[in-house]
């Protein structure tokens, strides 16, 4: 079957964020699933499978494509994972199993229904739940963690801590103490401030996850973290379309669009490997 690496929300190969692709024709065992993940070694791997026809065979009002996605890690199945959402369908589009243009219909056990569309220029828009961080106290050592002073924190329902810094230079500069930050009760810390003077951003971000990722603990481009971000930045700036970039040494765009209780994610995505799983 088809397997794919492909780098999310980027324009250029060995920027974004590195997914696998695994495209199998049919159902696919959850053990088999998890073993391939841990061979492929990078932070998710997305598995995307085409969804029987209902009897009848008619092809859905809409006319989109439905796909079974799921996503593992190296360890473990996680609930939603944006950049190998967008490099999934960057990957249905590229190998031409799904028509430019016409919209994917991704169906996950515990995210809901994930539509994804590319338009005529290559960017890829992803429709997800908007996870709005509820203002919350600062934990007791987030500040010694992190090495820098807090401005502002909120959770929300992902279990991850939004951490407003002072600025733009704050988050690009912050070297946290891993260790430390893995005692804080969070899936993951997002650490943000609003984009510097003469940016074409509006807001800046890094994202750390002690408990979930190996080595540093920084993902590089985190699509979920953005469904709290833009939320977040759209209630200070007054505005509901934005562009997020993330700071991480790959580095990645995120354009957001807020839509009530969705956000509109969209990016570029490149593929750098394409091949056949054989086992």
């Amino acid at each position: 079957m088809r397997m794919l690496v492909v780098d999310a929300f980027t324009d250029r190969p060995f920027a974004g964020n590195p997914a696998g692709v695994c495209l199998p024709p049919g159902a696919a065992d959850p053990g088999w699933m998890q073993r391939v993940a841990a061979e492929m070694k990078h932070s998710e791997t997305a598995f995307a499978r085409p969804v029987e026809e209902r009897s009848g065979g008619s092809s859905p009002q809409d006319g989109a494509a439905d796909y079974e996605l799921r996503w593992f890690t190296p360890v473990m199945e996680v609930a939603l994972c944006g950049h190998a959402t967008l490099a999934a369908a960057h990957a249905l589009y590229e190998t031409g199993a799904v028509a430019s243009g016409r919209p994917i219909r991704f169906r996950t056990l515990k995210s809901g229904v994930l539509t994804v569309i590319r338009d005529e220029t290559g960017r890829l828009s992803m429709d997800f739940p908007a996870c709005p961080p509820e203002p919350a106290a600062v934990p007791e050592g987030l500040a010694e963690a992190l090495g820098v002073p807090v401005a502002a924190v909120g959770r929300n329902v992902q279990n991850d801590l939004v951490v407003e810094v002072e600025d733009e230079t704050a988050v690009r500069e912050i070297a946290p103490d891993v260790r430390a930050l893995a005692e804080i009760d969070a899936r993951g810390v997002i650490v943000t401030a609003a984009g510097g003077e003469g940016e074409r951003h509006d807001f800046v971000s890094r994202f750390f996850a002690p408990r979930v990722l190996p080595g540093d603990a920084e993902d590089p481009v985190t699509g979920s973290a953005h469904c709290a971000l833009a939320p977040y930045w759209a209630a200070r700036l007054g505005r509901d379309t934005l562009t997020g970039h993330q700071a991480s040494a790959r580095g990645g765009d995120v354009h957001v669009a807020l839509r009530g209780d969705r956000v509109v994610l969209s990016g570029a995505a490149v593929t750098v490997l394409d091949g056949q799983l054989t086992v």
